[in-house]
């Protein structure tokens, strides 16, 4: 399926589904049409069956080299709404763009290469595992134009990088290249075909019980916005929910029996 010929959803029967951004011939630069795109691509992701993971790519030379400058000339229609309005949820729609990868309910991991600028970084920082060529140009490009960071960077990288490393890069939006970005923690893994080693690591997560996996999911976001003690609740209550349900009990007989796990999905 399409979105507005900038993104592209194809489903595989293992459950991985291969989300690309498509606008190659502006290296998948965020225009209005993109931002309801991908938008409109995750609430379809939301509803999906039979869904386990994601892979996030770009199509052609870039994953995503950030906001298109034409919409530095663009006057805003009437009807749209002000940044400060909470359109979707907790975030405004360029903030959706980014957030919407940590909120959905499956393990996300995106694939990147070429040019990972600006929102387009915090598109990637959305995901739960980045895999990022070592060439890869990247940037916190905002401040070139004299703007902060806005579609959920703040958000989305604490626990990422370390403070005054994240200060430089914000200050001086200097361009770091994917192996630098390991270091940064804005890369999980560094390789010379990101979408391969992303797809087959999909493929591992998606042979595992998922409601394990999405419970998992929720338990990381709780590890960030809970203190301790409601961590600890939290944990119990997913336990309690998965042990001993028909998937756990295949996933331990599957495992005993050295075969493939055949489970259940939501």
């Amino acid at each position: 399926m399409q979105f507005r010929d900038r993104v592209s959803i194809a489903l595989g029967d293992d459950g991985v589904a291969q989300v690309r951004l498509i606008r190659a011939d502006k290296m998948n630069a965020l225009d209005p049409d993109m931002f309801e795109a991908i938008i409109e691509a995750g609430q379809a992701l939301h509803k999906m069956k039979g869904l386990r993971v994601v892979v996030l790519a770009g199509e052609g030379r870039a994953f995503c080299a950030g906001l298109d400058l034409s919409n530095f000339a663009r006057k805003p229609s009437p009807d749209e709404p002000e940044l400060t309005d909470r359109t979707h949820g907790n975030a405004n729609r360029p903030q959706q763009v980014a957030m919407q990868w940590r909120k959905l309910p499956v393990p996300v991991i995106a694939a990147v290469h070429g040019v990972c600028f600006g929102g387009g970084l915090q598109i990637a920082s959305g995901a739960d595992i980045r895999i990022v060529h070592p060439d890869t140009r990247m940037a916190i490009m905002e401040l070139k134009w004299g703007l902060v960071p806005d579609m959920g960077g703040y958000a989305l990288w604490r626990g990422l990088v370390r403070d005054d490393v994240l200060r430089e890069l914000v200050y001086t939006n200097r361009e770091f290249n994917g192996a630098e970005a390991q270091g940064f923690g804005l890369a999980t893994h560094i390789d010379n075909d990101p979408l391969e080693k992303a797809t087959a690591l999909a493929g591992d997560i998606a042979n595992r019980n998922p409601h394990a996996i999405r419970a998992a999911k929720r338990l990381h976001a709780g590890m960030i916005e809970l203190g301790t003690d409601a961590i600890l609740m939290e944990e119990s209550l997913e336990q309690h929910a998965i042990m001993r349900s028909k998937n756990q009990v295949e996933a331990v007989m599957a495992g005993m029996e050295k075969r493939a796990p055949k489970f259940e999905d939501f």
